[in-house]
């Protein structure tokens, strides 16, 4: 008997097999879950590269269903929970694992953000979860648990995360007032600020082999996470072992965001006392 046995769920957000949710979606399906996943619609039905990407990894693990989902669309978010709740009845946990802002705005400078992209990126990586949450609601069973995929540039400026720094803010405010609002019906809303992990979304911030050396300089325990930390943290605060915990969010991270400056042993000609 695994963690999730028995437990029924579904993720949003799966892109390849470097994804942070595949990762998380590894060690519920290692512990007994039973999943069903979405995928971005493709433009060309014809040649469905995303789905294929997605059915490619899921498939494999007995995914219940892999089904298309465009969350700027409320009409395909309804039939998404309609074919969720056709196949499970109810569900046990949810994953969200979605993000864009388009690269022109990612990349520039937060002062130079167009209107309209600031509102895109604010519509699919942060109020995709509160559509998310709503519908899941209704299906969601009592102990049921909801999980958002954030990161450190959503409290503190990391340079080059720019625009994204602000969906990760609003997404954490709102994993905290759904928290609060649907703790009455026994459902949690967690979210997980992993350290970089080397992500094809990772590769359009910054100096990505820089940052990856800072963690490593900085972090009390002096290296980066592995990917297999983010999974078996993800599928903790999926499971029941985390019932007692809501509207937090885990710092997986080799401890890089308490430091508010180097460790000493880091800086040259100094040494710890």
């Amino acid at each position: 008997m695994g963690l999730c046995s028995g437990k029924k769920g579904v993720v949003f957000g799966i892109a390849n097999d470097r994804s942070i949710a595949w990762q998380i979606t590894k060690a519920l399906h290692e512990q007994g879950a039973e999943m069903g996943f979405t995928h971005l619609p493709d433009r060309d039905p014809e040649r469905p590269k995303n789905e294929n990407k997605v059915r490619k990894l899921v498939e494999p693990i007995g995914a219940k269903f892999v089904i298309p989902c465009d969350v700027q669309k409320d009409e395909e978010l309804d039939g998404s929970f309609a074919r969720i709740a056709q196949e499970f009845g109810k569900i046990d946990f949810l994953l969200h694992s979605i993000a864009f802002a388009p690269p022109n705005d990612l990349t520039g400078p937060v002062y130079n953000v167009s209107r309209a992209g600031f509102q895109l990126a604010m519509d699919i990586s942060a109020y995709s979860l509160i559509a998310l949450a709503g519908r899941a609601r209704p299906i969601m069973n009592a102990g049921g648990s909801i999980l958002c995929l954030t990161y450190l540039g959503g409290e503190k400026v990391i340079p080059g995360y720019n625009l994204m720094g602000l969906c990760k803010s609003a997404l954490e405010s709102a994993t905290e007032y759904l928290a609060s609002e649907m703790g009455k019906d026994g459902i949690r809303v967690n979210a997980l600020s992993a350290g970089p992990v080397r992500t094809i979304s990772a590769s359009g911030v910054g100096d990505f082999k820089k940052m990856l050396e800072l963690y490593e300089t900085f972090s009390p325990l002096r290296r980066n996470i592995t990917e297999d930390e983010v999974g078996k943290a993800g599928m903790f605060l999926l499971s029941s072992m985390s019932s007692g915990i809501t509207g937090e969010t885990l710092h997986v991270d080799c401890g890089y965001h308490i430091m508010g400056g180097p460790p000493l042993d880091a800086i040259p000609g100094k040494a710890e006392g």
